[in-house]
Formats: structure tokens, sequence, C-alpha cells
């Protein structure tokens, strides 16, 4: 249930990007003006989602699951209604602020539910993924046949969540696991938190990558391939359906050969793979953004299990760095590369992505696997 609501959530992380080419062909705002809406909704995600997860450390808000999702739906759905460029900017952070309070107890929820498992928490990450992939198809269905003006329909997938939410928390009183008010004491463990930075500068670097390719492949791959807006969705889709094999095959391959080597390797293929979609033209473009979606999203629900692990004392506060910095932090520098491919092209634009996951490979280069909770134990 947990999972079905994070695809309903994640919807929307996904549908802003998938609105950029709408928003520049019906409202001809520029790359700018159109990655600017991608920033408003990350923008105080990437601040508010960590408060989030320090509140949740500390009280028990299993309500703000259907809440948040009733939230980041209603911000999206009015994002195409009126011509205000300010008011599409303030739904859309709207959406963002929703997004983010879902994150930090979910994950928490998920980590409890799953007993610690890689595995599960890979399925629950599959989630969101899921929501991700189908947001380009969601966009695309209710966008191209209606015009920004059909966006209201697009709130069908958070009344949906918001249902699936309010079941889980039936649930979670149901079992005494949380009810609103104070945590009980906080597990035992040390914060290793030179390894937790280290561990977000390498989230930081796929989030850029992501969101950047996110906002702008669509537009990218119409024209390097010639097919028009319906060769753009698929390389969308493809971008984000890439994340429901990886994300699961993530949580398989820790098991066998440790989170931090399958991260290591993830983001070795990155570096290629993301070389591919910007240097190698025509049909094979898809080829190289299934592989990027691959090597972003195999590490996913690792950084997640990885993050909680260094800091075991303040779970909730782990859950919303490592799942607010994925994707919000990416937003802040798509203005960048929009206003890049302004002044050049959006090809150039995308040129430094390449570089960001041999970054993040760094980062990691002598990072140590913190091993999984003692409660965990027999659960991968």
């Amino acid at each position: 249930m947990l999972s079905l609501s994070h695809a309903c959530v994640d919807v929307y992380q996904g549908a802003v990007a998938a609105l950029v080419p709408y928003f520049v062909a019906e409202r001809a705002y520029s790359y700018a003006a159109a990655s600017g809406l991608v920033l408003a909704a990350s923008l105080l995600s990437s601040v508010v989602q960590p408060l989030f997860g320090a509140l949740t450390d500390k009280w028990a808000m299993p309500w703000l699951l259907p809440v948040s999702t009733l939230a980041g739906g209603a911000g999206v759905a009015a994002a195409g209604v009126g011509g205000s460029y300010a008011l599409t900017l303030a739904v859309v952070a709207l959406s963002g602020i929703g997004v983010a309070a879902y994150h930090p107890e979910a994950a928490r929820a998920a980590r409890s539910a799953s007993r610690g498992s890689h595995t599960a928490m890979g399925w629950f990450s599959l989630g969101g993924n899921v929501g991700f992939a189908a947001a380009p198809l969601l966009v695309s269905a209710v966008v191209a046949t209606g015009g920004l003006g059909a966006s209201p329909l697009l709130a069908v997938p958070a009344l949906a969540g918001a249902v699936l939410c309010a079941g889980a928390v039936r649930g979670i009183a149901r079992s005494g696991a949380a009810t609103s008010g104070s945590r009980p004491d906080r597990p035992a463990g040390v914060d290793d938190w030179a390894s937790f930075i280290r561990l977000s500068g390498a989230v930081v670097c796929r989030s850029v990558v992501f969101v950047g390719l996110g906002a702008f492949i669509s537009l990218y791959a119409s024209g390097r391939t010639g097919g028009g807006e319906l060769a753009g969705t698929a390389a969308l889709f493809v971008l984000y359906l890439g994340g429901a094999a990886g994300t699961v095959a993530g949580g398989r391959l820790a098991s066998r050969f440790g989170r931090v080597a399958v991260v290591r390797r993830s983001y070795a293929l990155t570096v290629l793979a993301v070389a591919g979609v910007v240097l190698v033209p025509g049909p094979a473009l898809y080829v190289f953004v299934a592989l990027t979606s691959a090597g972003l999203y195999v590490p996913f629900s690792l950084h997640i299990t990885l993050g909680q692990d260094y800091l075991p004392r303040r779970v909730g506060t782990a859950s919303g760095v490592t799942l607010g910095l994925a994707v919000s932090v990416g937003g802040l520098a798509t203005p960048l590369i929009g206003a890049l491919a302004d002044a050049t092209s959006l090809r150039t634009a995308l040129l430094p992505l390449i570089a960001l996951p041999a970054v993040a490979l760094l980062l990691l280069r002598t990072l140590k696997d913190p091993g999984q909770l003692p409660c965990a134990q027999g659960s991968r």
C-alpha cells in the first residue's frame, strides 16, 4: 500500500518536467523560464523535506501521508489554469512542499515494515519510480488532448493516493507502530556525519543529472531525432521507466555485492551513459537514455538505506535529506542549464552533466558500508 501511494505522489515530481514542453509551446516560455518551474517545485522541497524529516524524528505524524499527497496533486492540477507565470510558480511550489512532506514519514514507515531489508526498500522506491515513469504518459494523455487548461484532471492520482495513505495510516494505528505524539526512545548507534555528508554529495551529483535530463530530454530528443513531441515523450518515458527495474535490481545486487560497491559501479556506468545521450545522434539516443536510467536508479534505494544507517539516531532526517536531495537539489541547477541553452544550444548545456557522476564516484571512493542494523539481520 505504501509503494502504491508512493507512485501516486511521485507522479507529481515527474509531471512538472513533463509539462515543460507544453509551457514552451502554449505560453512561449523560454528554456530558462520553463526550467524555473522545475526550480519552483524543487527549491522549497529541498529546504522543507529535511525539516519534515527532523520533525518526524521527534513526533509520529502518519496523518501527513494523505494530506501531503493531496497538496502535491493540487499544485500540479492548478498549474495549467490561468496564464500568470507567478501563479504557476506558486502552485508548482505548493506541489513541491506536498511531495516533501510525504517522503520522510513514508520512508520511516517503509523501513519499519521491511525490517531494514534492502530488497523491500527497493520495492518501496519502485513505487516512486513507477510514478515518475507514468508522469509523461499521464501528462501527454491529458494535456496533449485538452491543452494546459485540462490540467485539473491531473489531480486524479492524488485522490487515489490519499485513499491508499488513509488505509496505511489506519493499518499503522491498528498495529500500534506509530501514533500521533512523541517518538519512543531513539535506537542505539553512533551517527557518522562525515560519511553521511559524502554520501549526500554523491546524491547531489545524481540529482543534477537526473533532474537536468528530466527537464530537457523531451526537447533534446525531439530535436536530436527529428521525431517531434512523440519522440520527446518516449525519451522521458524511457528515462523514468528504466528506474523501475533499476531500483529493484539495486536491492538485490546490494544483498550480493554490498551497497557501496554497487553504488560505485552504477556511477561509473552513468558517466559513459550520459556521454552517449549527449554525444551520440539518432535513435541510439534511446539506448543510452535507458543505460543512464539504470545507472541513476540502481543506487536510489541504496542511498536511502545507507543514509539511515549512517544516522541511526536520526532516521527521519536521513530520509528527508537523501530523498529530498535526490530530486530537489537538481532543480536548483536546471535554470542554469536553461540559461546556458538559451545562450548557446541545448546540447552544449547538457555537456557538464557528463562529469557529475565522475565527481560522485570520487566522493564514494573510500566510503565504507556501515552494514545493516541488527534488527534487519536475516531480512535481506
